[in-house]
């Protein structure tokens, strides 16, 4: 029995120092990327960075807006929560409640490969296929827009939301469903007014993981978004090339000499993403436990 309640003490002092670690890099990181960005605001002021519509880090004076890549990360995750949400919802109830398990089990391992595609593929497969596609349809002058990256990054959030909304719907209590159905209630009355009311918690979780993912992609927007070197303003919609946060940051920071001006602008574009997705995850958090708590009640 002691050596037993050794061995389970070892076995929690180790998670607790897994956890203090996990804790401390990511305070140190935070720390370091504050720390990088906060430099650049001893010559320029906070306002001007966030307010500022133009982003010529190579002219004299150099100008760092914000704005610009602000707008087009937000444009991009926009267009990709549009195209993916419905979707992603769609096809969780498709497989959990209306597809012949045969068919959902042959479905759900596709799901899965999905996500574990890289980025980089989807990229290619974008910049090759959907790209000249946009441009044929639409005439437009070139594909690489930002509905090439919302479509791009809806196709990369797809197998995120589906998965986890699937298994949300699936761990909906069958006395539920068979309570409904009992009443006399249809299997589409079941599944709108019980099953996804029951499962909105993880639901939930699902399209904000999605957001998280979308808004957090660099690779694939920097191959289908038409990038440029220079940003003139502020993207007017989804026909317009645009450049993201994260872009920017993997374009540029290989270039920059470090300790310059641009090289701390960088890391202050860092520090807008990293809280961005942070207060993405607090909403995700704080919606999933307002739903349980209802649901517990």
């Amino acid at each position: 029995m002691s050596r037993r309640n050794n061995k389970e003490k070892a076995i929690e002092v180790a998670l607790l120092m897994t956890s203090g670690v996990t804790i401390v890099a990511l305070f140190l990181l935070c720390i370091f990327l504050f720390r990088e960005g906060a430099l650049l605001f001893g010559d320029h002021s906070l306002v001007s960075f966030i307010t500022g519509t133009s982003w010529y880090p190579s002219s004299s004076p150099a100008k760092f807006g914000l704005l610009p890549l602000l707008a087009g990360s937000l444009i991009v995750t926009a267009g990709a929560i549009i195209l993916s949400v419905p979707l992603g919802i769609a096809a969780a109830i498709y497989m959990a409640e209306l597809a012949d398990p045969r068919i959902a089990q042959i479905l759900k391992p596709f799901v899965e490969i999905l996500a574990g595609i890289p980025s980089v593929v989807y990229g290619f497969f974008g910049l090759i296929v959907v790209v000249p596609l946009l441009q044929d349809l639409l005439s437009l002058p070139t594909g690489q827009t930002a509905l090439a990256g919302s479509i791009m990054l809806g196709m990369m959030a797809l197998p995120t939301i589906i998965s986890v909304a699937e298994d949300a719907i699936n761990s909906v209590p069958l006395s539920l469903k068979e309570g409904s159905l009992a009443l006399g209630s249809t299997h589409w009355q079941t599944i709108y007014r019980v099953i996804l009311p029951a499962a909105l918690s993880g639901i939930s979780a699902a399209v904000m993981l999605g957001i998280g993912r979308a808004i957090g992609e660099t690779m694939t927007v920097m191959m289908v978004t038409g990038n440029t070197a220079i940003i003139p303003g502020i993207p007017e919609g989804l026909f317009d090339p645009v450049r993201t946060m994260t872009a920017t940051i993997a374009l540029e920071m290989g270039e920059v000499p470090q300790g310059s001006e641009h090289f701390h602008a960088l890391f202050a574009v860092g520090a807008v993403l990293f809280i961005t997705t942070f207060i993405i995850n607090l909403i995700a958090d704080s919606v999933k436990k307002k739903y349980r708590l209802q649901e517990e009640a």
